[in-house]
């Protein structure tokens, strides 16, 4: 591909805009925020990928559909390229892509909490339980519970709104 015919970065990034999360297909990879770059070297393109976390199952699937995306808008070299460092945290979310979550039925995680350890000052010194209020995604009510740290994926835990009954999932701070 020359450089006079490849598609500019803002076309790749809204390429990749469009690209759902494999395990929560409501928001895409860059509401996520797991793409941290997007450049061209000579005909190459190369993306910067973060997984959130270096265990994600869903890291090989998330490569493949960025590479299948970009191949079906004609990108014929793409280089994925992983990033470890500074490490994914869900404050990279994008507000729209808290929304959607909300909009799913999973809440989205509590804005600062990863960064600043507010989360780790919500620790109950007696039962070593957070006190972190997570809001229900579907009534909004703040009378929640946590049924169990590990729900649907690994990056959510299980919650039951105690005014509507509904169980829901949490996306977890990282």
């Amino acid at each position: 591909m020359t450089t006079a015919h490849r598609p500019s970065i803002v076309d790749v990034w809204n390429w990749l805009a469009e690209v759902p999360d494999p395990e929560i297909p409501v928001i895409s990879l860059t509401d996520l925020g797991i793409i941290r770059d997007v450049a061209w070297r000579d005909d190459t393109l190369v993306v910067t990928v973060t997984p959130t976390y270096s265990g994600c199952p869903a890291t090989s699937v998330i490569n493949l559909d960025i590479e299948a995306a970009l191949t079906a808008k004609g990108i014929e070299k793409v280089q994925l390229k992983r990033q470890l460092s500074p490490a994914w945290t869900t404050d990279w979310i994008s507000a729209e892509g808290r929304e959607k979550l909300r909009e799913y039925g999973i809440a989205p995680p509590i804005d600062g909490t990863a960064s600043d350890g507010i989360l780790m000052k919500r620790i109950d010194r007696l039962s070593g339980r957070s006190n972190l209020t997570v809001a229900c995604p579907r009534c909004g009510s703040a009378d929640t519970e946590k049924i169990s740290q590990f729900g649907s994926t690994p990056c959510k835990a299980s919650y039951r709104c105690r005014d509507c009954l509904e169980p829901f999932d949490y996306f977890k701070c990282i």
